[in-house]
């Protein structure tokens, strides 16, 4: 049985109904749209990916364009053509 107090979306990254965020991740149209389309389980894998980008590309947080690159990272991360998971995916044990 769901729990009623629990926000439940279909997830567009991992393609299932799953408990939703409690709140906009960040403000905005994307924070926005996380918050309807992203489950608490897809966005506690963004900050991995967002480590692997930072590292990889050097950038510095503190920098608007690097800000840019990471929110359409970001975008992509979740909703891109791709994005989506296998429905037999499943997380590495670490």
């Amino acid at each position: 049985m769901t729990n009623p107090n629990v926000r439940m979306v279909t997830c567009a990254k991992l393609g299932k109904e799953l408990p939703g965020l409690k709140a906009p991740p960040f403000p905005g149209v994307l924070g926005s749209r996380i918050y309807q389309e992203v489950s608490q389980q897809a966005w506690a894998m963004w900050p991995e990916q967002e480590r692997i980008l930072i590292n990889h590309y050097g950038l510095s947080l503190v920098d608007p364009q690097a800000q840019k690159v990471l929110m359409q990272a970001m975008d992509t991360f979740f909703f891109g053509e791709g994005a989506q998971l296998p429905p037999e995916w499943t997380p590495e044990n670490k």
